[in-house]
């Protein structure tokens, strides 16, 4: 059975291991032990701290499969939430503007889009850092492991924005090159952008705002081939950006500063994890007498303790949700504890497939 749990010491093998596995790999996931080390302990205070808005916190969530009766098993993904994308320093974006060259003399206007260097998304909450292992892809794990982090945001609203993002890996070339890097930051930095991502994956990137210039980059003067990455995402993220779409968020003006991958926004409220999402009762029965139904969303109310779970959104005629005894004991729910449930929202046939 599949549960997602926040990260805790133990899981740091597997962390470094799904992070070395990330395609392609990830800026707020970097394969460095001492960084995922930190990375857990920082959510592990997050957790006890007493929150009133939010702040530098981080949550890392796993992605556990356990077998049959077994108290642990394999960790098989991970994702995270920083409760303000900035925290403690500016997060850096491009916003993607029009500026207006216009000339009443010579009877010329002409729009020109650029890019300006920005850092309004500082506040917002980021869902980031997901990567899962290749036998889990395109399975009910993915729906699972993005989706479980909206149910925590719900219960604990007081810790996250009122503006939810995610900041999609962009393009890359057959040479595992990005053109938007190549025709951009390689003038600056003089580094492959594999590099460059690394090295922002232990450090951060604010030193992109010491060396990136600080006038609009007119796109233009860039390369076709930059152009045409610009908002573009990842090739293995296309099914991911349409999840995401269909979840409720939207593509922004902004895009990633290295690679110029897409950055999706959402008003927390609105997200059909959050605005669709309830209390029932928790009434186990066996397995074998749970009748079929929809997928849902199924989380228990501990903050440390959080797990969340898929079950079947199968409800008595008094609105209690019936469970099977493995399902309750996952959750570590007994029976008349109330579980938030979230109906699953799955992609239309139009927006493709999972």
């Amino acid at each position: 059975m599949l549960v997602v749990r926040p990260a805790q010491p133990g899981d740091l093998p597997a962390l470094e291991r799904l992070a070395g596995n990330a395609m392609p790999r990830l800026t707020n996931l970097p394969a460095h032990r001492d960084r995922l080390e930190e990375r857990i302990a920082r959510s592990s205070r997050s957790l006890a701290s007493q929150i009133d808005y939010p702040g530098d916190e981080i949550y890392s969530f796993v992605l556990e499969d356990c077998p049959g009766n077994a108290s642990s098993g394999d960790i098989v993904g991970t994702a995270s939430i920083r409760a303000q994308a900035g925290g403690s320093e500016a997060y850096y974006t491009y916003r993607q503007e029009t500026l207006i060259h216009a000339s009443q003399q010579l009877d010329v206007r002409r729009e020109v889009q650029v890019l300006s260097l920005s850092h309004e998304l500082s506040e917002v909450t980021l869902l980031c850092a997901l990567t899962l292992d290749e036998r889990y892809k395109d399975t009910s794990a993915h729906y699972l492991l993005r989706r479980a982090r909206l149910m925590f945001i719900a219960q604990y609203p007081e810790r996250f924005a009122d503006t939810v993002a995610v900041a999609m890996p962009g393009y890359l070339d057959a040479d595992n090159l990005s053109p938007f890097w190549e025709s951009v930051g390689r003038h600056f930095f003089d580094r492959s952008f594999q590099e460059m991502n690394a090295f922002a994956g232990v450090r951060s990137k604010s030193f992109i705002a010491e060396v990136m210039p600080q006038f609009p980059l007119y796109l233009p003067l860039l390369t076709p081939e930059a152009r045409a990455s610009i908002g573009r995402e990842h090739p293995l993220h296309e099914t991911a950006l349409a999840d995401f779409i269909a979840e409720g968020f939207r593509r922004s003006r902004h895009v990633d500063i290295f690679d110029a991958g897409p950055i999706l926004k959402a008003e927390r409220a609105k997200l059909h994890g959050i605005a669709q999402c309830g209390w029932h009762p928790v009434r186990i029965r066996p397995e074998q007498s749970l009748p079929d139904a929809e997928l849902a969303l199924v989380a228990n109310q501990r903050l440390d303790g959080f797990r969340c779970l898929l079950a079947r959104y199968a409800l008595t005629p008094t609105g209690q949700l019936m469970l099977s005894p493995e399902q309750a004991e996952r959750l570590d729910v007994e029976e008349g504890r109330a579980v938030l449930v979230t109906p699953l929202k799955l992609l239309d046939a139009d927006e493709g497939e999972l």
